[in-house]
C-alpha cells in the first residue's frame, strides 16, 4: 500500500505534464512528507549522491564527441566511404545508409545523433536517387537505433552505473548484437531491391574505394582507439569517452579544420544543457529507485511474476513485452533509471547474466525510438524529411521487422552477447 502511494504520486505528476526529473524527485519528497519513512533530508543526500560517479562524466564527452563529428563534417566522409564500398549492390543507398550508421556508431553513442547527422545526408541522397520518402525515412530510423548498441553507448553507461555493472562489458557485449542488427537491415534492403527491380546506385571502383577510404581513415580510428583503448585496458570507458571528444576536436580543428571557434561554443553548450537534463533524470531516480526498494517494490514484482512461471524464456518475453510499451511512452534514459531497479533482482533470480539483461533492456528502448507517442527519432526524422509525424511513424513500422528479430537473438542466445565480455574480461 506504501509503495502505490509513491508509484501513483509519480504517474500523476507525468500525466499531468510535469517533467520526468522533477516526477521522480517531487513523488520521492511528497512520499517522504507523507510517510515519515526517512528524514525529508534523505531525498536530497541520495539525489546528490546518485550523481556523484565518475563513469557518469562519460555522459557529456560522449555527447560532445558526437556532436563535433556532425558539425565538423566528418559525416560526409563517413558517408562518401560508405557509397563506395556497398553502393554497387541492388538498392545501394539502403545499403550505404546501414553501413554509415554502423560506422558513425563506434564514434557518437546515440540514435538522436546518427537520425540528426548522416539521417540528413542520407534521406537527401535516397530522395535524389529516386527512392520514396517513406523508404528513406523508414531505414534511417531502423539504422539509426544501431548507434547506441554499438560501443561506445550513452545508454550504457547510464545502465552500467543504475545496475553496478561493467561498462567495458557492456560496451563489448554491444558489438556483436549491433553487427547482427546491421545483416538483418541489409537483408531487408535486399527484399526490397529485388521485389521492387531496384537498380545500383553506383559502380564498385578500386580507385574510388581507396580515394574514400584515405579520406575517412583519421575518422575511422575513432572506434578501434576507443575500443582498442578499453579492451588492452589503456584507458577505462570514461577516459575514452575524454579520448573521442579530443580526438574530434583534433580532427575538426587541426586536420580538416572545418570547426570554428563559434561552432565549438555551440555544440559544448548544446552538450552542457543535454547533460544536465540527463543528470537531473539520473538524480531524480536514484531517490526513487531507493524508496522503490526500501517499499520492498522489487521484491513484490518477482514474487509476482514467479508466482506466474518460473520459465525463464517465458519471463524474459513478458520483460520484453513490457519495455517495448514502456518504450512508446518513456525517454530511454528515464526508464533505465526507473526500471533497473524493479526488474534487474528479477533477472537475478532466473539468472540472467546483468550484461546480457543490459543489451536486452537497451535494444528494447531503442525500438521504442521508433514507435509513437515519444520515439524520438520519429520527430527528428520528420523534420528532416519535411513529412508529418504520422506519415514518418507509418514509414518506419516495416523496420520493426529486423529490429524484433535482433532482438529475438539478442534475448534468446546469450552466447552470442556475452561472448566479447568473456573474452576480453576473463
Amino acid at each position: 500500500m506504501i509503495s502505490l502511494v509513491l508509484i501513483t504520486g509519480f504517474l500523476c505528476l507525468l500525466i499531468v505534464g510535469v517533467p520526468v526529473a522533477i516526477s521522480l524527485a517531487g513523488s520521492s519528497l511528497i512520499f517522504v512528507m507523507m510517510e515519515g519513512v526517512q528524514p525529508h533530508l534523505v531525498v536530497l543526500h541520495r539525489m546528490i549522491g546518485g550523481i556523484d560517479s565518475f563513469p557518469l562524466l562519460a555522459i557529456p564527452f560522449f555527447i560532445m564527441a558526437g556532436s563535433l563529428m556532425n558539425s565538423a563534417g566528418i559525416t560526409n566522409r563517413i558517408y562518401d566511404f560508405a557509397l563506395a564500398l556497398v553502393g554497387w549492390l541492388k538498392g545501394g543507398l539502403g545499403h550505404v545508409n546501414v553501413v554509415g550508421s554502423v560506422i558513425f556508431a563506434g564514434m557518437s553513442g546515440t540514435a538522436v545523433a546518427d537520425a540528426g547527422g548522416l539521417g540528413n545526408i542520407e534521406i537527401k541522397a535516397m530522395r535524389d536517387h529516386g527512392y520514396s520518402v517513406d523508404f528513406s525515412v523508414g531505414i534511417t530510423g531502423a539504422s539509426s537505433t544501431i548507434g547506441p548498441i554499438i560501443p561506445p553507448s550513452l545508454p550504457f553507461v547510464i545502465y552500467g552505473v543504475m545496475a553496478n555493472a561493467s561498462i567495458g562489458k557492456l560496451f563489448a557485449a554491444g558489438l556483436i548484437p549491433g553487427l547482427v542488427m546491421a545483416v538483418t537491415m541489409m537483408i531487408m534492403v535486399t527484399y526490397y531491391a529485388h521485389t521492387r527491380g531496384w537498380h545500383r546506385d553506383a559502380k564498385f571502383s578500386i580507385v574510388n574505394l581507396w580515394r574514400t577510404f584515405k579520406q575517412a581513415f583519421l575518422p575511422l580510428l575513432t572506434p578501434i582507439i576507443l575500443i582498442g583503448g578499453m579492451t588492452t585496458g589503456v584507458f577505462t570507458p570514461t577516459e575514452a569517452a575524454i579520448a573521442a571528444t579530443a580526438y574530434a576536436i583534433f580532427l575538426g580543428v587541426v586536420v580538416y579544420r572545418t570547426l570554428s571557434i563559434k561552432k565549438l561554443a555551440k555544440v559544448s553548450l548544446e552538450t552542457a544543457e543535454t547533460t544536465a537534463i540527463i543528470l537531473l533524470i539520473v538524480a531524480g531516480a536514484s531517490i526513487f529507485g531507493y524508496l522503490v526498494t526500501l517499499t520492498k517494490v522489487t521484491d513484490n514484482v518477482s514474487t509476482f511474476v514467479l508466482s506466474i512461471t518460473e520459465e525463464p524464456w517465458i519471463i524474459l518475453l513478458l520483460v520484453n513485452v513490457f519495455l517495448l510499451i514502456v518504450g512508446c511512452f518513456m525517454e530511454t534514459i528515464a526508464a533505465i533509471t526507473i526500471l533497473v531497479p524493479v526488474l534487474l533482482p528479477l533477472m537475478d533470480k532466473i539468472g540472467v547474466d546483468p550484461v546480457h539483461f543490459g543489451l536486452i533492456m537497451v535494444l528494447n528502448l531503442m525500438i521504442g525510438l521508433l514507435t509513437p507517442p515519444v520515439g524520438m527519432v520519429l520527430y527528428i526524422l520528420a523534420r528532416v524529411a519535411g513529412i508529418s509525424f504520422e506519415r514518418t511513424t507509418k514509414a518506419c513500422l516495416p523496420f520493426l521487422i529486423p529490429l524484433l528479430v535482433s532482438l529475438a537473438l539478442v534475448t534468446f542466445w546469450p552466447s552470442m552477447v556475452m561472448f566479447l565480455p568473456n573474452l576480453f574480461y576473463k
